[in-house]
């Protein structure tokens, strides 16, 4: 039997444009037929990465995203006294482990032609290669991939939201971790903001017109996220190390409480925190909870806690009826409300974790 962590996060966000569209105003999407703000899972994943739980707490067991794998293994083999020629020889052939080559473009190191996510082992897998290469070792192409790539290593990151390599999908990773795109709970829709900038050294004599003018979109909203993590799959891709994945699920819980898009960020000051989160574990098939919104809260509610009050009470209504429908669909669950003065990201995050305990031992321990 499979076991799963669910989060489900109510963040309110104050105006801000976190996630652009491609004319730079906040996603959108029609949810129950009504209009709502949205952020990408694209977006939030991201932002989770870069959190401090993730780059410090996690460091030494993050991935890279990158195109510039073969410009990075020539800088080192130039550093460390390579020929250029050579170091760029031996540097393409370890980058095209990842992927295709593009053209090389201002006699600059190719790129690759996608962006490969690469584990801290394969950093230094790739980086040995290059020596070896680069001293003048022959190696059979078919032996080369083999000893780089990884089914299974210490990258959380990779671990929880996986990778494709569409040359090797031997060494595709299926991602542990599944995260929504979040939506306001209640309808919502982008506005637009007409602002002007003044010229500093612009005389008093000349006109008194703006010396730049503009728009901006932004939009705000209590946004509903949900993320569902498989625990057995996450130790598996770290290669049943339980620790690491507990540490993992531990900074994935902090840093979907904190994290957010970094769009026009220096122009809103977003850093908005959840407020509610709800966790669940257990081995029940997962199921989110964004039934509760599809008839968005009514903006002129009336309860005491405002949008975010009724945001929380139709989220635990739709748990509710869904548990008296189906069973229920928790074997433990844990709550924070910060209105409620209820619970805490401490508890939230020890009793994610705490989901790894409850594993079965693996036959191969």
């Amino acid at each position: 039997m499979t076991t799963f962590v669910q989060f489900h996060l109510l963040t309110p966000y104050p105006p801000s444009n976190p996630n652009r569209d491609d004319q730079g105003r906040p996603k959108q999407a029609l949810v129950g037929g009504h209009p709502r703000l949205r952020l990408s899972s694209q977006s939030i994943k991201r932002a989770v990465r870069e959190t401090a739980y993730f780059l410090q707490d996690l460091a030494g067991h993050r991935g890279a995203r990158t195109k510039r794998i073969a410009e990075k293994v020539e800088e080192r083999l130039i550093a460390n006294g390579a020929a250029p020629e050579t170091a760029r020889e031996a540097a393409q052939t370890v980058a095209k482990v990842f992927s295709k080559l593009e053209a090389e473009k201002d006699g600059k190191p190719p790129l690759t032609t996608t962006l490969a996510f690469v584990s801290p082992e394969e950093w230094q897998a790739a980086h040995d290669l290059a020596d070896r290469l680069a001293a003048g070792e022959k190696i059979a192409d078919k032996d080369i991939k083999k000893m780089v790539l990884r089914h299974a290593d210490g990258a959380v990151d990779i671990a929880m939201f996986g990778r494709m390599l569409a040359d090797d999908p031997d060494y595709n990773r299926e991602a542990a971790v599944q995260v929504s795109h979040a939506f306001t709970t209640h309808r919502a829709m982008a506005e637009d903001d007409w602002y002007s900038a003044v010229d500093d050294l612009k005389s008093r004599e000349e006109d008194s017109g703006a010396g730049h003018i503009g728009e901006a979109g932004f939009g705000s909203g209590v946004y509903y996220l949900y993320a569902c993590v498989n625990v057995d799959l996450l130790v598996d891709n770290l290669g049943g190390d339980r620790a690491l994945a507990a540490k993992g699920i531990e900074a994935l819980a902090r840093a979907l409480a904190t994290a957010t898009p970094r769009g026009k960020q220096n122009s809103f000051a977003h850093h908005p925190l959840a407020h509610y989160i709800r966790v669940e574990r257990g081995g029940r098939q997962p199921r989110d909870l964004s039934g509760a919104f599809f008839k968005p809260v009514d903006l002129r509610t009336n309860h005491p806690n405002g949008v975010l009050g009724a945001s929380v009470e139709a989220l635990r209504d739709m748990a509710a009826k869904i548990d008296a429908a189906y069973g229920a669909m928790a074997e433990a669950v844990e709550e924070m409300h910060m209105h409620e003065g209820k619970g805490s990201l401490d508890a939230i995050a020890r009793f994610a974790a705490d989901a790894v305990q409850t594993l079965p031992e693996r036959e191969d321990a």
